[in-house]
């Protein structure tokens, strides 16, 4: 009999004295620093780089073997030896996801599973058939093969029903557009969740279809388009083509973000211009807000963070890029430019302008680590939210009201506030538990009145979400697997 990947992994393992990693447990966590479900070919390119240092050869190899283990072991199956198939697999023309397979079938020595449970199945597909009521297209979950799946063998039936079942929970989870394959400035990502081990969970429930459609968030925002969306598509062809691709986009988007949000938290809608602050889930202050401007350099990101703190009369130390785009062609030309605009030139060349009420952070800033140093402040531009269109900054957040937001955050009265700016100092001020902050960007969501909005996608990302949520082509040929695609 031919080896499979999984056995012959596991026999250099043992032969190297690389201890084997437990199936299941994230590459990362076996490796420290290293990214979990991370390829082999990726491990194996370290070969290149490190066969002239027996130190660096070493490790490449135990990194190179450790991979190996991410595979669960025990695969010589007729469906183990499919799974483990250099090719991948294919059924009916379409491409399943191997790793999410290997995941679920190891849980079951990689025997076949839905002959013992059809009742729960057939449960499963007519849930993914109404896959649009999630936003999602049923295509992703080979909703039309499945109609189809009796007339395929037993094992490719088991491979297919597996993968739509395992493929539409990650999508519920996690969303359709996964971190690695999304933008630099969409860094929201929901905790990671074992879909193998939810799906177990799901066939042993009373109504399997409610339990896996129960995997998608519970935020109240997601509840929302989901009954807007089922609105929507009432109101007939036109009516759900206008609206239907605006709210499914923004439901990925919501995926992005954990199932279930803090009661207490920061809510900042890039795309609507403005900032929520909820305490007990409920919304306690509106205020306007100023985004960056569309240059994609300069937009506004999408991420997760809290702020810890706040700094009263803060001085601004110029980002780099700024300083040689903007402000160093003004010196150039004016002499006078940095003691006008009360700047100083630091001793590691870098700028900085001192706090003051004129200063571009204004008296107050918000820290929030991440690692586009995009933080909320005040500005001294005050007229600039009278406008309606506010895309104006380098990417920070610049705030209408953010006495009456620090006020809030510190729980004090703002005249506490207005006491320390008064001062002139430059001091900080910890909040008494971090505010949980999400940066998003919507363009269709429930405002705080439960109606639907729909607002500009003035940094043109609806689209490509868009296209990422329809379903690849299917194969033309007409094999069932073994074949590349």
């Amino acid at each position: 009999m031919v080896k499979s990947q999984t056995t012959i992994c596991v026999e250099r393992q043992k032969q190297a004295n690389v201890p084997l990693k437990p199936p299941g447990t994230p590459f990362g966590r076996f490796i420290p620093g290293l990214p979990a479900r991370a390829p082999l070919p990726i491990f194996l390119k370290a070969f290149r780089y490190a066969r002239h240092s027996p130190s660096l050869m070493a490790l490449a190899t135990a990194w190179a073997l450790a991979a190996c283990s991410t595979m669960p072991q025990h695969a010589d199956t007729e469906l183990g030896n499919r799974i483990d198939a250099p090719v991948g697999v294919t059924v009916a023309g379409e491409k399943l996801d191997t790793e999410l397979l290997r995941s679920f079938y190891a849980r079951h020595d990689f025997e076949a599973v839905w002959p013992s449970h059809e009742t729960q199945a057939n449960k499963l597909v007519e849930a993914i058939l109404h896959a649009e009521d999630q936003g999602l297209n049923p295509e992703m979950f080979h909703a039309s093969a499945l109609k189809h799946a009796a007339a395929l063998t037993p094992t490719d039936r088991d491979l297919l029903l597996s993968d739509a079942f395992l493929s539409y929970a990650d999508a519920l989870t996690r969303g359709v557009v996964h971190v690695d394959r999304r933008k630099d400035y969409e860094a929201l990502a929901p905790e990671p969740v074992d879909v193998a081990a939810e799906l177990d969970r799901v066939m042993d429930s009373n109504d399997p279809g409610a339990a896996i459609n129960a995997l998608a968030p519970t935020t109240r925002d997601y509840l929302a388009l989901r009954k807007a969306l089922e609105k929507c598509r009432a109101g007939g062809a036109r009516a759900a083509s206008a609206c239907q691709h605006k709210i499914a986009v923004n439901l990925e988007r919501l995926r992005w973000l954990p199932r279930s949000l803090p009661r207490n938290r920061a809510w900042v809608n890039v795309a609507a211009e403005q900032l929520i602050l909820y305490r007990n889930d409920r919304p306690v202050f509106t205020t306007r807000i100023v985004v960056g401007e569309d240059i994609e350099r300069n937009q506004s990101p999408e991420f997760h963070t809290a702020i810890d703190a706040f700094w009263v009369n803060p001085p601004w130390v110029i980002p780099a890029d700024i300083a040689k785009r903007e402000i160093m062609p003004k010196i150039s030309r004016d002499p006078n430019y940095l003691k006008r605009n009360k700047m100083i030139m630091l001793s590691n060349g870098e700028i900085e302008q001192l706090p003051g009420p004129e200063a571009g952070l204004g008296q107050l800033m918000f820290n929030m680590p991440n690692r586009f140093d995009v933080y909320l402040h005040d500005t001294p531009d005050r007229y600039i939210f009278n406008r309606d269109n506010r895309r104006l900054s380098h990417g920070c957040i610049r705030v209408q009201n953010p006495r009456d937001f620090a006020a809030l955050l510190m729980e004090q009265p703002v005249e506490k506030i207005d006491t320390e700016i008064a001062t002139g100092a430059t001091t900080k001020k910890s909040l008494p538990e971090p505010m949980p902050v999400f940066v998003v960007y919507l363009t269709a969501f429930a405002d705080t009145a439960g109606k639907l909005q729909l607002v500009s996608d003035f940094y043109n990302r609806d689209n490509a979400i868009w296209r990422d949520l329809q379903p690849r082509p299917r194969k033309r040929s007409h094999a069932t697997h073994g074949t590349k695609v």
